[in-house]
């Protein structure tokens, strides 16, 4: 009887050391997981980040006067300065130009504001904000931080109208056609391989619409 019990409990000992050999296994495992997904999202999202500008226009309030207004500026905006962004052959040039003219970015925003009947005051900086999940006709930007052009209208309570100023996609998102050629060329130019890839074939190439979805999964589980 006590041979039986002692041969139960080796048993027993056995199992217990598998069940833990495997936790640990998996343990290890699981973090290695995370850890790569980590550091790959990050870095597939910082990179595409430090190639782009954005553009960030935050309305007073969700009134729908307000939501139209925040509209009316962005139009003014991309129309006093379509030629000049078009010139900018990269990022840096496109925040210099900005950062030189923030004030006549101001005053624009205020003029444009003042013929729509309103009195106010208009904020405006090149910084950093975090963005969603954003499409550009075919082209798919990861959630994230990116520097932007930021105009706060009033209180800036209202929802946020964005696009990207470099490359000049905005103007895409604007009039919702398809990107050009020559835009994607000028993407894909300053991008890596892997980092045009992304954002370029995420809803049709399956391999890089899974690595998409893994970094936006990340973004919104930890931002």
């Amino acid at each position: 009887m006590i041979l039986k019990i002692k041969e139960k409990i080796f048993s027993q000992m056995k199992k217990d050391k598998k069940i833990l050999f495997i936790s640990m296994f998996l343990g290890v495992l699981f973090t290695s997981v995370v850890t790569y997904t980590a550091v790959y999202s990050e870095n597939i999202q910082k990179g595409i980040a430090k190639e782009v500008l954005r553009f960030h226009v935050l309305a007073n309030s969700d009134n729908n006067y307000d939501q139209h207004l925040k509209l009316k500026v962005r139009d003014s905006i991309l129309s006093k300065y379509r030629t000049q962004l078009e010139k900018c052959e990269n990022v840096q040039e496109t925040k210099n130009f900005f950062n030189e003219n923030i004030n006549d970015v101001i005053l624009t925003a205020k003029e444009t504001i003042k013929k729509e009947g309103f009195n106010y005051d208009v904020k405006a900086f090149v910084g950093k904000s975090t963005f969603p999940t954003k499409t550009y006709g075919d082209i798919s930007f990861p959630a994230g931080e990116y520097e932007a052009l930021r105009i706060e209208i009033g209180e800036a309570k209202g929802k946020n109208w964005w696009c990207v100023m470099f490359p000049p996609l905005c103007f895409v998102d604007v009039s919702h056609k398809e990107i050009s050629k020559e835009s994607k060329q000028e993407l894909k130019n300053i991008l890596t391989e892997e980092e045009y890839g992304i954002v370029a074939n995420s809803d049709k190439d399956t391999n890089f619409k899974v690595k998409f979805k893994v970094i936006e999964l990340w973004e919104e589980l930890f931002s």
